[in-house]
């Protein structure tokens, strides 16, 4: 593996995405650097979804190439990918269970795939340690996605999408149709165990909040690219329209607004923790 599929486990160049005569994605580039939480954004129909349906391998393009984790997606027979598929896991939009399964059995299916020598007590085990990895108390292995909260399907499928220990993440809009608590819980989650296990994130989504919270860098489809990626206040520097319109509308602004007032609040609790606490004594600090 060379120092750049290290530093980027995800590389796409010269992508096409093309259905019948509508063309989604014409020459998308995009590098994904290990260790980030990646935020992809765009407008309705620029291929959020397909882009990283194509990183996966489930939606194979018409040009272009791929390479996760150092290995061709798009040129590789699918049994010549199986290993590297075990490295990366998937949250679909609305969890995508299977409604027949309970939550335990639904975060078995990728063991059973990948490890079928698995004893059925220790691939059982698994699944319940992930259950509760996805901040759900270990009893919900038990029921059924019926039985469940569209909050609570959510983490059910960030712990199947666990399962496997993977290196990369992949989330796509898992904020939405969630409260505000709801959503900024699952952010909080999702920073944690990037933070936790060193993941590498991708995260699809339109949540304002969820991007100036946890994301390290955004992308920004738009006239069938990635036009831009980078941190929100180099995104801000740019006079794209669609870029200004989304960041500097009024969800935009209101979502700025919350994340300096959060950051005055923590400011103030530092200072009055000083102020009880006193400074560090030198002798002690060198302790």
């Amino acid at each position: 593996m060379s120092e750049e599929d290290t530093e980027y486990p995800i590389v796409v160049e010269g992508l096409r995405n093309a259905f019948g005569p509508a063309v989604v994605h014409d020459n998308l580039s995009l590098k994904v650097r290990k260790g980030e939480i990646l935020g992809v954004v765009g407008g309705s129909g620029t291929g959020k979804s397909v882009l990283m349906r194509s990183i996966i391998g489930l939606q194979y393009p018409s040009a272009g190439e791929i390479d996760v984790l150092g290995r061709s997606i798009t040129d590789a027979a699918p049994d010549e990918v199986i290993g590297v598929r075990s490295r990366w896991g998937v949250l679909f939009q609305g969890g995508a269970l299977f409604s027949t399964l309970t939550v335990g059995e639904n975060v078995e299916v990728p063991l059973k795939q990948f490890y079928p020598e698995l004893g059925d007590q220790f691939r059982k085990e698994i699944a319940q340690f992930k259950v509760q990895l996805s901040g759900l108390p270990l009893e919900d292995a038990a029921k059924y996605p019926s039985e469940l909260s569209g909050g609570m399907r959510k983490r059910a499928g960030l712990a199947r999408a666990l399962a496997l220990d993977p290196e990369l993440l992949f989330l796509d809009e898992p904020t939405a149709g969630l409260d505000p608590i709801g959503a900024a819980a699952f952010d909080a989650l999702t920073r944690e165990l990037k933070e936790t296990l060193g993941l590498t994130v991708f995260l699809i989504t339109h949540d304002l909040d969820t991007l100036y919270e946890i994301c390290d860098r955004v992308a920004v489809l738009a006239d069938r690219q990635v036009i831009a990626v980078g941190t929100i206040p180099e995104l801000l520097a740019m006079d794209h329209p669609w870029i200004q319109e989304y960041f500097n509308g009024p969800r935009g602004r209101a979502a700025k607004d919350s994340q300096l007032r959060a950051r005055a609040q923590t400011h103030d609790q530092r200072l009055r923790g000083l102020e009880q606490n006193g400074p560090v004594q030198e002798g002690k600090a060198q302790e």
